[in-house]
């Protein structure tokens, strides 16, 4: 079974192929989705590991790969790929440098924060590398509450930034979305050095109720063309018109 797969549902709109590195994810996201897919409870989901014989598995993938076209691949969906785990296993640098010799551009998604700027010097090398942080809001104590083990929001920034001036095109994900004025507030704060956003809402959670999501679509996609940014709106957001 190839460990290069085609998302489905909702993660297909964010990319047509995606690896997962690990098993788990130590920063523990209360509103994650990934410890339900995996059947585990999140005590067992933050105690993460390498998914087994991962780096044999990319290789062999790789060398036998009939699935088409070398799309770009997302690092990674059910767990970050910068972690604290990767500091020491660095399997996100190996993955990078294995897909790009291989033809797949990568695209990287994470809260690492500072950690995640380690291999911009490999995401450097390729202009269809790509580099984006999860953001859902700008106040650490909120961030602690909801994201307990992910870097602070002014980390991620940070290392979005560094991206941007590392030459590698940068993206910011919106999803989930729980308190509105913060994505305005971040997006202003962003867009010098952002080159595109992904918005959605939060699902799967009673908070989500308590949003007017089709206040928020507008006053987004408003603010993003005032400042003439190219966006992309999730198709369960876009609904609310």
């Amino acid at each position: 079974m190839s460990v290069i797969y085609e998302p489905k549902g909702k993660a297909h709109e964010y990319s047509s192929l995606a690896l997962n590195l690990y098993e788990g994810c130590q920063h523990g996201c209360i509103y994650c989705y990934a410890p339900k897919i995996r059947k585990k409870s999140m005590d067992q989901f933050v105690a993460a590991t390498p998914r087994k014989e991962i780096e044999s598995r990319i290789t062999n993938n790789l060398r036998k790969w009939n699935g088409g076209k070398k799309d770009t691949v997302l690092l990674c969906f059910t767990c970050d790929p910068y972690q604290p785990l990767d500091e020491s296993l660095k399997l996100t640098r190996f993955a990078i440098r294995a897909l790009n010799d291989s033809g797949f551009p990568v695209q990287i998604l994470t809260k690492g924060g500072i950690r995640a700027t380690r291999d911009l010097d490999l995401l450097s090398k390729n202009p269809d590398n790509k580099f984006a942080v999860t953001l859902t809001t700008d106040n650490i104590e909120e961030s602690k509450q909801w994201e307990p083990g992910a870097a602070p929001p002014s980390e991620r920034i940070e290392s979005l930034r560094q991206a941007h001036r590392a030459g590698v095109e940068t993206w910011i994900s919106f999803e989930p979305v729980f308190n509105p004025a913060a994505v305005y507030r971040l997006i202003r704060e962003t867009h010098e050095f952002t080159d595109k956003y992904k918005v959605g809402k939060l699902n799967y959670h009673p908070a989500a109720k308590e949003i007017d999501w089709r206040d928020f679509r507008i006053k987004t996609e408003h603010l993003l063309a005032s400042l003439d940014k190219r966006y992309y709106i999730k198709e369960d957001l876009r609904a609310f018109v």
